[in-house]
């Protein structure tokens, strides 16, 4: 069963005191760096910390009341358990989340806090789907789809008439896909009242699984490494999610982890909002190429806030040396009194804030009567970085480290 408009609307309605209607913000700042007008759907600001919730909460309303004693059970790498444990929570159904063994210790605990029992298996979603399978079969509970369900895909597609009641003349939306759940949804929201309006869904590269079953025309599994998006590592696409955006999806393009960790980043500084990879692709793709929507109203989903905080300070490291505001670099000094301190007052004099000195006298590379100090250096931009880097030149013996 494909769902349709209809169904979206019946689901909005299902939803309405059940979850948030986010916020679609004008991004003076992002329109700027995307030569557009862009807009913002804060998802990550949603129930649960995802837009998960729509979806799972849908598809366990159209249990019959014997599915719902049996209970329920989903695989997820995090959004879709919180979710699934947070709609159980609501109608009191027993309710066991299988995990990725690496998913986020954040997620896990986060799904746990909703009364779910969750389980930990395998590396990626796919394995944890089959166990999924696997556990439904033996406990005789109702398998909740991660993204592959009319009911789930009917719930995500609320999203997109929430848009267009706050911005019916738009031109484009970038979606994030991974299995095709919330695209497909979207799309049908979208395209059947604006049929004009592009959709276009953005991938990690390194699995870029429904881009390469649109081309191919059939559904093909990709995997080429690994990404932080763990939201969208899924190899094997949605089969209906896949009918529907074989239909309705005008382009599917792919990002690269250091442009989601740069959009991550001016997120949290510029924004303020925290959002989680999976959640920043659409914006990062933007960010990250020549938009062929110039000037033209232009929506992109946030579809997450579900971050481990180990991982949140990475990405603002990171985000600093993405940027151009952040410099590490390597000294050999005479290991005496004095010497550090006349190089941090040279540093000090251009403006630039240490954040981070480490110490080094027993390394191979390091000699006798010598110490190696390694400088975590922040500066305003990447025209400030390149000042120091030439008065570093000109006054101090030291190597940059990657």
């Amino acid at each position: 069963m494909k769902p349709t408009l209809q169904d979206i609307i019946d689901a909005k309605k299902i939803l309405q005191s059940i979850v948030r209607k986010t916020p679609l913000e004008h991004s003076n700042t992002f329109s700027r760096l995307t030569n557009c007008k862009l807009y913002l759907k804060e998802e990550s600001l949603q129930k649960t910390g995802s837009f998960k919730v729509r979806g799972a909460y849908v598809k366990i309303n159209s249990l019959s009341n014997e599915q719902k004693k049996r209970g329920v059970i989903a695989a997820s790498a995090g959004n879709h358990g919180q979710g699934v444990a947070y709609g159980s929570s609501i109608q009191n159904i027993p309710c066991t989340i299988v995990m990725p063994t690496n998913a986020s210790p954040a997620k896990v605990s986060a799904t746990r806090s909703y009364g779910a029992n969750v389980v930990l298996h395998g590396i990626l979603y796919d394995q944890a789907w089959k166990k999924a399978q696997e556990e439904a079969k033996v406990q005789k509970r109702t398998v909740i789809h991660a993204f592959d369900d009319p009911y789930v895909i009917a719930g995500n597609g609320t999203i997109g008439l929430e848009i267009l009641e706050d911005l019916p003349d738009l031109d484009a939306i970038y979606l994030p896909i991974g299995g095709g759940g919330l695209a497909a949804g979207v799309a049908i929201a979208i395209k059947s009242k604006k049929p004009d309006v592009k959709v276009i869904g953005v991938q990690s590269k390194a699995f870029p699984a429904m881009k390469m079953s649109i081309e191919k025309g059939k559904i093909v599994e990709a995997c080429n490494g690994s990404t932080i998006a763990d939201g969208l590592s899924v190899k094997h696409p949605g089969e209906l999610a896949f009918d529907i955006l074989n239909k309705y999806i005008d382009d599917i393009v792919t990002v690269a982890d250091n442009e989601i960790v740069k959009t991550m980043f001016l997120l949290i500084e510029r924004a303020k909002l925290v959002v989680e990879p999976a959640g920043a692709t659409g914006l990062a793709y933007l960010m990250s190429n020549d938009n062929p929507f110039k000037d033209k109203k232009v929506v992109t989903v946030l579809t997450g806030s579900n971050i481990d905080m180990y991982l949140l300070g990475q990405i603002v490291s990171k985000g600093l040396l993405e940027t151009g505001r952040m410099l590490k670099i390597s000294i050999q000094l005479v290991d005496r009194p004095g010497e550090l301190k006349n190089v941090v007052d040279k540093i000090v004099a251009n403006r630039v804030n240490i954040v981070e000195v480490l110490h080094d006298r027993l390394s191979q590379d390091v000699a006798v009567g010598k110490a190696k100090v390694i400088l975590s250096l922040e500066t305003e931009d990447d025209e400030h970085t390149q000042i120091l880097m030439k008065f570093l030149e000109n006054n101090v013996d030291f190597e940059i480290v990657s």
